[in-house]
């Protein structure tokens, strides 16, 4: 299940990454950028490589948060560990 939980994150972010990689450089020359008034010191495949990783990286973040907030109250408030293995003085004592 965590497996398919991280696709579901990992493969949107990927596409919308692909997107916003697409609809920012169409309009911006990598090699006009300045970073606190210096210009990049990279190649223009090293900025599009940067920015792909970033947007990449946000829109997981994203759809992150999607999905921990579309898990159930059961999923959320569940104990990992079996009745047995539960320390001494565990509120869920009981079957979870």
């Amino acid at each position: 299940m965590l497996s398919q939980r991280m696709m579901w994150i990992a493969w949107p972010a990927f596409l919308v990454a692909c997107i916003l990689e697409a609809l920012v450089f169409a309009m911006v020359d990598p090699q006009d950028l300045h970073w606190f008034g210096q210009p990049i010191a990279l190649s223009r495949q090293g900025v599009y490589t940067v920015a792909f990783f970033l947007f990449w990286g946000i829109a997981m973040v994203s759809s992150g948060l999607t999905t921990l907030l579309a898990m159930s109250p059961f999923e959320v408030n569940r104990c990992p560990l079996p009745d047995n293995d539960r320390p001494d003085g565990c509120p869920k004592q009981g079957s979870c």
